[in-house]
C-alpha cells in the first residue's frame, strides 16, 4: 500500500480535527485541502476514513464542505502562517506592483 509523502504531517492535522467538537474556518479549510489530495490517492484508506468520519461529526456533507469552504476564501480569509511576510496562493512569488 502506498504511503504519501506528507503522511505524517497530515496525520497529525487530522488527528486534531477529529478532536475538534465543532469546526472553525481554518478545520474546514484543512478538511476540504486533505480531501482534495486523498480522496483519490491510492493508499491511506486510514485517512481518507478519518476525514469522512470528520464530515460526519460535524453533520456535513463534501458539497456542503466545498459550499462553505468556497465561501470562506471569498471572504478574504487566510491562514495565519508563522511569518508575518509569507502570502499564501500561486502568485504569492509575484511582487506587488
Amino acid at each position: 500500500m502506498a504511503t504519501h509523502p506528507l503522511y505524517a504531517q497530515d496525520r497529525a492535522v487530522i488527528d486534531q480535527l477529529l478532536a475538534a467538537p465543532t469546526p472553525a474556518e481554518a478545520e474546514l479549510v484543512d478538511l476540504a485541502r486533505l480531501w482534495t489530495r486523498y480522496r483519490d490517492y491510492p493508499g491511506c484508506p486510514d485517512l481518507r476514513q478519518d476525514l469522512l468520519a470528520c464530515l460526519q461529526r460535524w453533520g456535513l456533507g463534501l458539497e456542503e464542505l466545498q459550499r462553505r469552504t468556497r465561501a470562506i476564501w471569498a471572504s478574504g480569509w487566510r491562514p495565519q502562517l508563522l511569518d508575518n511576510d509569507a502570502q499564501v496562493g500561486s502568485g504569492a512569488d509575484v511582487s506587488q506592483a
